[in-house]
């Protein structure tokens, strides 16, 4: 059964692949070679995946079958078993990792046959709480300035203390003004949105709800983060282009305006881990001293709600980085 094997022993595996990814991706910090280190990550997670005993799709990639070889959106991995559709982003933060900065990671989700979103790779709208604001309604009909404020009279935290998370792109103008405009306190950020959804329902981040549009396949991988942390996230697809529209069409999605839920994006018993490539709010980055490798990873289940972190040495004489 489906269920079965999502289970600790299939976590801990799926540690060792997003473990992998990020130690190959992290030779390339700092070097300023998106492409390299994306590359990197790829090699390293397809290579791991492929030794798992299970029938992997990928539901959530990074790209469509003519974007191989990235790890394409219907690729088959695994060494044979049950069925298991795969999200994931082997490294979420790939301008993060190139520049040196913060919360780079590499993610991957697992959950039954249907469990995920077949979204195509385009841009979703999203807005984010953590689970202190279990109850608070999110809805895109409201303007964001007004999400504020009822979030505040909700929360009974005043506006000036409530913090705001968005990527910083020139789409998000209108979006950071009329933030800025309730009083509320932004944090912009470069990359990395689903370790910024995370970051809503980790206290100690200071981060209270996400907003804007950004990649749908972080998306997805969000959603299955909260369904093991709690919290919420509403989603909706940026179709602008009948070439967007036809992926859509391809991944099964008639409704273009269908606004998605937490449970609509990741359903069923969900399994999330993630390894820090640079340190983050989450996580810690990989360290690399002569012959040793120390990695931070997190390990999450749905069904029972156990969040494990995973502090790791890797003896780099005994295992060798994937190149």
């Amino acid at each position: 059964m489906i269920n079965n094997i999502l289970d600790k022993n299939l976590a801990l595996e799926a540690v060792r692949v997003t473990e992998a990814a990020a130690l190959s991706s992290s030779l390339m910090m700092g070097k300023g070679d998106e492409h390299a280190a994306d590359q990197k990550a790829v090699n390293s997670m397809r290579h791991y995946l492929n030794n798992l005993s299970i029938d992997g799709t990928v539901v959530i990639g990074e790209g469509e079958r003519d974007k191989a070889p990235m790890l394409y959106i219907g690729e088959k991995v695994g060494a044979g078993g049950d069925k298991i559709d795969i999200a994931l982003d082997p490294l979420e933060g790939t301008t993060i990792t190139a520049k040196g900065g913060e919360n780079a990671m590499s993610v991957l989700a697992m959950a039954g046959h249907k469990g995920f979103l077949h979204s195509p790779d385009v841009y979703m709208e999203k807005i984010a709480v953590g689970k202190k604001f279990e109850g608070f309604e999110l809805d895109f009909n409201i303007k964001p300035d007004d999400t504020i404020k009822k979030l505040s009279e909700f929360s009974k935290i005043s506006i000036d203390n409530l913090v705001v998370c968005i990527l910083d792109r020139p789409r998000h103008e209108e979006l950071i003004k009329l933030v800025r405009n309730t009083g509320a306190r932004i944090k912009l950020i470069q990359d990395g949105d689903v370790s910024a959804v995370i970051a809503t329902t980790i206290e100690k981040s200071g981060v209270d709800i996400y907003m804007g549009s950004g990649g749908a396949p972080e998306g997805v991988l969000a959603a299955a983060a909260l369904r093991c942390m709690g919290g919420n996230i509403i989603g909706q697809l940026l179709l602008n282009t009948d070439d967007e529209k036809d992926r859509a069409k391809k991944c099964g999605i008639s409704d273009f305006n269908k606004v998605y839920s937490t449970t609509d994006m990741a359903s069923g018993d969900v399994m999330f881990a993630a390894t820090g490539v640079t340190d983050g709010t989450l996580l810690k980055g990989v360290r690399i001293y002569d012959n040793v490798a120390t990695t931070s990873s997190i390990v999450m289940r749905s069904k029972t709600k156990t969040i494990r972190f995973i502090e790791a040495e890797h003896n780099l004489t005994k295992k060798k980085i994937i190149k």
